[in-house]
């Protein structure tokens, strides 16, 4: 074959072209990664609900009912929490209670800054740290728990707002 005949020519120029159109869709990909793009996972995820409502009690130490209105936290979780950095809203059927518990540390509680609790005790709230399978009892003025109430607890870290954990019993 001379060198001016028309199958002279080697396929370079096609396999040039196929080569530049994947180096291009390379980069664009490269660049696209680049940029932060919505997560289109499951968006909607439960609450964690590890620092749960093990009890809740409606009678005196002698067993008379007189809505006395305890409630035992439980962490069931794995790691420590700072107790001071926490603060908890509870819920009766859905609606919040006026009561106000700012830090779930016992030595910085104090009841007459925390409307609508008496007493804030237990492993959990005796030192800085809240320790798995350590219990918190909070008393809750007179009357505003009773038999049948669901409760929702919802612990949130103070600093940021975030939703540390939330769990619902029935009372």
């Amino acid at each position: 074959m001379s060198p001016g005949s028309p199958n002279s020519e080697a396929v370079s120029p096609q396999i040039g072209t196929i080569l530049m159109v994947a180096i291009v869709v390379l980069l664009a990909a490269l660049v696209i990664l680049m940029f932060h793009l919505p997560d289109f996972s499951n968006p909607i995820l439960p609450p964690p609900s590890f620092l749960e409502i093990s009890g809740v009690y409606h009678t005196d130490e002698h067993g008379i009912l007189n809505y006395d209105s305890r409630v035992i936290l439980l962490h069931n979780g794995t790691e420590r929490l700072d107790n001071a950095g926490l603060r908890a809203e509870f819920f009766r059927n859905g609606t919040k209670i006026p009561a106000v518990i700012e830090t779930l540390n016992g030595n910085l509680f104090i009841s007459t800054h925390h409307y609508g609790v008496q007493t804030l005790g237990g492993l959990g709230c005796s030192g800085l740290y809240w320790y798995p399978k350590e219990k918190i009892a909070i008393d809750f003025t007179d009357n505003t728990f009773h038999p049948g109430d669901t409760i929702r607890v919802d612990i949130f870290q103070k600093e940021t707002g975030v939703l540390v954990s939330c769990h619902s019993r029935r009372a």
